[in-house]
């Protein structure tokens, strides 16, 4: 098939949305499709994709918070021409502002039907940015937009059930993978551990992610705290960057902020920790908790999005209702004081994670497009 992805982020940017839209594209390619991709142009220089048939860039504009990332603004002429150019099979949106709704409005100008995909809570996300009230207005667009398409993708049986209470049509759950060879146990470095200050026995509590307002991390560091009154050596190590950096890093000044790793490295910081703290509340997948399975940390995580779908409370992972910060806390105290609940979870979240290799979850995307 030719088909014509249609992003605002990808690699290397570093976030679950351009790590997901990268590891489609490679997948499909690897399976014998052309893929041809359309993003806004990145501030750093651009190293084209062998793997893609074709890659056009084109402008942007900062997004507010995240200076790193763009925007794409409307590009219709530009996606007319490869259209002519390229005639297409189908095509991905994976997000929907200006350049998403261009692609969309040209593809069904010439009946090519497009997949879109629910990467991002953005009606979640707005109550943590002071915007809440128009939540239900960034529903109704998002409804409006993802109904004009041939389908659209979410990553969970939750979110699909939510979606479609509230009007959204023709959903696929589509979850997402893991690359066990990059995220595995092996990785751990004892150089690493000696670094923030801990022996092989003491306790790393670990969070990988975007630092910013809607990933609720303030409720990780309460979790932290209580558990500095049960182990002698403890130290929380956050792995990312974003706006409420600065902010943390002044009220927590005894936790290590080490910025956003990537790759082998990343891999490293995963493996070498012990416990996972995942306070979120707005995920739609949240594919650092597959990630932290497949290295072999113990994960205490809301029961919600890929944490629901993946882990089974007290086996494979602890599971926390939803919002309930006190369990929360409770739960990360219980597991940081019985090191023997620790190694049984670990093992446990490595099987887990070795069922959601990419190559069977690309596989169920290509039947996806065939049936278009």
């Amino acid at each position: 098939m030719h088909i014509l992805f249609v992003t605002e982020t990808y690699f290397p940017e570093i976030n679950g949305v351009a790590r997901t839209v990268q590891e489609m594209c490679s997948g499909l390619a690897d399976l014998g499709h052309n893929i041809y991709l359309i993003r806004p142009r990145q501030k750093y220089p651009h190293t084209p994709d062998p793997r893609l048939k074709l890659e056009v860039l084109t402008s942007g504009l900062p997004l507010p918070g995240y200076p790193g990332l763009q925007f794409g603004l409307s590009a219709d002429r530009q996606i007319r021409q490869i259209l002519v150019d390229y005639p297409m099979d189908a095509a991905y949106i994976a997000t929907e502002g200006l350049l998403g709704r261009s692609a969309l409005k040209v593809c069904r100008e010439r009946d090519i039907p497009v997949l879109s995909g629910m990467h991002t809570n953005f009606h979640e996300y707005s109550t943590h940015y002071g915007a809440g009230l128009v939540a239900p207005l960034v529903v109704s667009e998002l409804r409006r937009f993802h109904n004009k398409c041939a389908g659209t993708l979410v990553p969970t049986k939750a979110m699909a059930a939510e979606l479609s209470t509230k009007g959204f049509q023709r959903l696929h759950v589509w979850p997402r993978g893991v690359d066990t060879q990059v995220f595995n146990p092996s990785h751990r470095q004892p150089y690493l551990r000696r670094d923030w200050g801990l022996a092989e026995g003491d306790l790393a509590l670990l969070y990988v992610g975007r630092i910013a307002p809607e990933k609720n991390i303030d409720q990780a560091f309460e979790a932290f705290k209580a558990i500095q009154q049960v182990c002698p050596v403890v130290r929380f190590i956050l792995v990312g960057d974003g706006p409420a950096r600065t902010r943390l890093q002044r009220v927590y000044p005894e936790a290590l902020f080490v910025g956003a790793k990537v790759s082998q490295e990343l891999a490293e910081y995963y493996a070498s920790g012990d416990i996972f703290l995942f306070p979120s509340l707005t995920e739609t997948f949240g594919n650092v908790v597959l990630e932290a399975l497949a290295s072999g940390l113990a994960v205490i995580s809301y029961d919600m999005a890929a944490a629901r779908e993946l882990i089974e409370h007290g086996k494979s992972g602890i599971l926390v209702p939803a919002g309930d910060a006190n369990a929360f806390v409770k739960q990360a105290c219980r597991l940081a004081s019985q090191p023997d609940l620790i190694s049984q979870l670990k093992c446990h979240a490595i099987d887990t994670a070795a069922q959601q290799g990419w190559g069977k979850i690309t596989r169920s995307l290509e039947e996806i497009f065939t049936f278009l």
